[in-house]
């Protein structure tokens, strides 16, 4: 059976430099084997989390929109490609509504001491890929923390990140030397057993 590769955009502009980077590592993910599947945030109708905590009795996000289809595909999947922007140091409000709303994941395990899966799945990997238009030393800081904490709850291992500097533009990722490259290998490489 082939790995289930899930690639999220969180950018709010369709088919820019971190959207670009996605399609090309789920190409590489698709070449090698793996069934890899793309959604935009942005195609997606749901809001934010309303911080209700009725996940803090049942486990499970009481609003009922499209980020129940989206998380449920993020529990299913074997791998998962988050591609994002950078904006003020951190991922865009879609894929920050959308981070916040697996808050019902943070929930299950910690208040009501569930697991996400039983039994375990092992071998669960994510992959990060990051653009920002500056060069600023911290430009994915903020990224990292909400990454590590995010991929947490969904009991994924973070395998990878690609982080690209500097690029603004619509499309100039094209044109940076190696980027579309390692994006390319960042797919192949999740999709391997």
């Amino acid at each position: 059976m082939p790995i289930n590769l899930l690639g999220i955009s969180t950018s709010p502009r369709a088919d820019g430099n971190s959207e670009l980077l996605l399609r090309e590592a789920l190409r590489g993910a698709a070449d090698a084997g793996a069934e890899a599947q793309f959604v935009a945030c942005r195609d997606l109708a749901f809001t934010g989390c309303t911080g209700c905590n009725s996940c803090f009795k049942t486990g499970a996000c009481v609003i009922e929109d499209d980020m129940q289809r989206l998380l449920a595909r993020m529990i299913e999947c074997d791998r998962l490609i988050l591609a994002t922007p950078i904006f003020f140091m951190n991922v865009p409000w879609l894929g920050k509504m959308a981070i916040d709303r697996c808050q019902c994941l943070w929930a299950r395990k910690y208040i009501l001491k569930l697991l996400l899966f039983d039994p375990p799945r092992p071998d669960r990997r994510a992959a990060v890929i990051a653009v920002g238009a500056t060069g600023g030393k911290s430009l994915f800081n903020g990224l990292n923390l909400t990454m590590r904490h995010f991929l947490h709850a969904l009991e994924m291992d973070h395998a990878a990140d690609l982080h690209v500097r500097r690029i603004d533009a619509k499309g100039a990722i094209i044109d940076h030397p190696t980027a579309m490259n390692d994006a390319y290998e960042i797919g192949r490489m999740l999709a391997s057993e």
